[in-house]
């Protein structure tokens, strides 16, 4: 198999199916009061569907060749370890300066530090988003 297209969908559909499966073992409840395994068996589902769409569209689409990128590879997981360690030993906020920063450097875009300020700025945001109105226990500052 060497079809990016196919291989898309089949690992959405794995992902899917790993997660839903896993869902079945919460109370599931109903609409009007859900339980804790409702929201990810829905949100697997609809991987699920996405998947099959992917798959059934990579049989009419042209092939596409996978090629994968060791370096970026690396480059991702070491920003997502360093933001686990930095966000357990220092601050979230610190924590996702260093991934934003760390992982722009797998892009192909030129490296431009307005662009990394905006998403760190926007992903902090977000954290303080489900932080003060969520309630979420995130230790940002």
């Amino acid at each position: 198999m060497n079809d990016r297209n196919l291989a898309r969908g089949l690992f959405l559909i794995a992902i899917a199916l790993t997660f839903g499966l896993m869902s079945l073992r919460y109370p599931m409840g109903d609409f009007s009061r859900a339980g804790p395994g409702l929201f990810p068996l829905i949100v697997s589902c609809l991987l699920f569907m996405i998947g099959v769409f992917t798959v059934i569209r990579s049989r009419f689409s042209e092939r596409v060749h996978i090629e994968f990128n060791w370096k970026n590879i690396a480059i991702i997981l070491a920003s997502l370890c360093g933001f686990a360690l930095i966000s357990h030993y220092v601050n979230m906020i610190a924590g996702i300066i260093f991934m934003v920063f760390c992982a722009s450097f797998a892009g192909t875009a030129s490296y431009s530090l307005a662009r990394n300020l905006k998403i760190a700025a926007g992903l902090i945001a977000v954290g303080f988003a489900f932080q003060k109105l969520l309630g979420f226990n995130l230790p940002l500052y």
